[in-house]
């Protein structure tokens, strides 16, 4: 995915109906001695990382229970779609441990530390709705009989995006990620940078183009 120039979205949804992720098998964890535990979290840390690294937008569309590492692969995802009859919570104390995937990170850089940590703390499970109110998901929709609501609003959100520049959308993911990390003052800088690898390209031209023509604008990612 991160080397191929076809794919300008990319939408996380489960085929299990229910349940986006419910996170670790405790059972086979059960069964791993402590150094295969924080072996597999390691892994399970750096892919979180690989898919927050992605360049293009990544929509997590949670039409059932994301629970533990499952809300923590939708955390990684730039954004999150929910119906409102999904079931949320990073609830890894009820079971003696903590978020190891990114989730003590990414949660209060979603919703504010006071939250994050009341919700950590707590191991408290939300709905799509609750999830919504705190900002936590983007969008939140009534569940259909399919049981793919979030999925469907998550491509009508996608759909919004590709008519886009694609390298514009990159770079501007790109600095926003980057100068979330550092002070306004360098991460107007980050702004700056990836604003001048935008200056060169076609899609610019061409976006100036159509509006002085008064036409859609035909973007190639180049």
């Amino acid at each position: 995915l991160r080397f191929d120039e076809k794919v300008r979205v990319v939408v996380f949804k489960s085929e299990v109906k229910g349940v986006f992720c419910a996170g670790a098998d405790l059972k086979e964890r059960a069964q791993m001695d402590d150094a295969e535990v924080g072996h597999f979290v390691k892994r399970l840390r750096n892919l979180m990382d690989e898919i927050a690294a992605l360049p293009v937008p990544t929509i997590a569309a949670i039409d059932g229970y994301a629970l533990g590492g499952g809300l923590e692969l939708a955390l990684a995802c730039d954004l999150r779609v929910a119906a409102f009859s999904a079931k949320m919570g990073l609830i890894e104390t009820t079971r003696g441990l903590l978020p190891g995937a990114g989730g003590t990170q990414r949660l209060p850089r979603c919703v504010g530390i006071g939250l994050a940590k009341e919700l950590i703390f707590t191991g408290r499970q939300i709905d799509g709705q609750q999830a919504f109110s705190m900002g936590l998901v983007n969008h939140t929709v009534p569940q259909n009989k399919e049981g793919d609501a979030a999925y469907q609003r998550a491509l009508t959100l996608a759909k919004e995006i590709l008519p886009q520049a694609p390298f514009a959308v990159k770079m501007g993911k790109l600095a926003i990620n980057r100068g979330m990390e550092v002070d306004i003052a360098s991460g107007m800088a980050i702004e700056g940078m990836c604003y001048a690898q935008n200056i060169p390209t076609r899609d610019r031209q061409e976006g100036m183009a159509a509006f002085r023509e008064k036409r859609p604008p035909q973007f190639t990612g180049k």
